[in-house]
């Protein structure tokens, strides 16, 4: 259950890192206009630029969080770290599917769900 544990909160990190350069440094391109579903005109207005780029920060402190519970913090508190930081992944997602897309809740709560429940059986 530990290695199951591991593999979800390290997927939902990798995820989003990818959202993070997703959102900072390629939101204009064809791929974010899809996985958005905005227009390029819109993706292309420098304010909306920056609001993307601050989103995708926020993902890399998530994700780097995941990181360090996963490879740098000592037992017991390795596992507090990962589900704080699995915790806040999940709310956003709530808070996304609520506010923008259903679909979020599936691609970025559902992971992080079965992270935590991985975690909790394994201790």
């Amino acid at each position: 259950m530990k290695v199951l544990a591991t593999f979800f909160t390290l997927f939902v990190a990798v995820e989003h890192i990818y959202i993070m350069f997703l959102e900072m440094f390629f939101s204009t391109t064809k791929v974010a206009q899809k996985t958005f579903r905005m227009t390029e005109d819109f993706l292309q207005n420098p304010r909306v630029k920056i609001l993307f780029a601050n989103q995708g920060l926020y993902n890399g402190f998530l994700a780097v969080g995941l990181f360090f519970g996963l490879y740098f913090f000592p037992a017991p508190f390795n596992t507090t770290i990962q589900l704080f930081f699995l915790i806040c992944v999940l709310i956003a997602a709530v808070f996304g599917a609520i506010t923008a897309n259903i679909g979020i809740l599936f691609k970025q709560g559902l992971p992080a769900i079965l992270a935590i429940v991985s975690i909790l059986f394994t201790n």
